[in-house]
């Protein structure tokens, strides 16, 4: 039987992917007494990184927001691993950390972090009010537009 969170993403129209590989020498979780770490995840898309660029040259506000929406849904898909398999088992979402690509003018970080955040709270409710950080970089991993970590606590 499908729980609240798993009911609520396919209220959403949300299937979580196989969660990604890792593409460097880490693992993509560690569980930590209530504490999960999830790594940095990427936008990957069916198996492919599916927003690339920079914010402030030529990737629009709308991409970035979508790309960061994409890097929380592989979020979910490893924590339904660390899980085994229950993401009802997550009690709170604790901690985003979110980079964005892009040009030393660009200042809408935090918008860009909104298309996670925002999913976040659509999907856990007042558990996925968390605190968060919104970091402008100069380049990611295969050229992605953002690239998200979490912190979330378990029941």
């Amino acid at each position: 039987m499908a729980g609240k969170i798993d009911a609520r993403l396919a209220e959403l129209g949300i299937a979580l992917p196989t969660p990604p590989a890792p593409v460097a020498s880490y693992i993509p979780f560690v569980v930590t007494g209530k504490l999960v770490f999830v790594s940095g995840q990427i936008p990957f898309v069916d198996g492919k990184v599916a927003f690339t660029g920079k914010c402030g040259a030529g990737t629009s506000l709308e991409q970035a927001v979508a790309s960061a929406r994409a890097c929380f849904i592989n979020i979910l898909a490893q924590l339904k691993v660390a899980c085994g398999g229950d993401l009802d088992r997550i009690a709170r979402l604790v901690m985003l950390r979110g980079f964005v690509a892009c040009t030393p003018d660009f200042t809408d970080h935090p918008k860009v972090i909104n298309g996670a955040s925002d999913l976040a709270g659509q999907v856990f409710g007042e558990a996925g009010r968390h605190a968060r950080a919104a970091v402008g970089v100069p380049s990611l991993p295969a050229d992605s537009t953002t690239e998200i970590e979490a912190i979330a606590e378990l029941s």
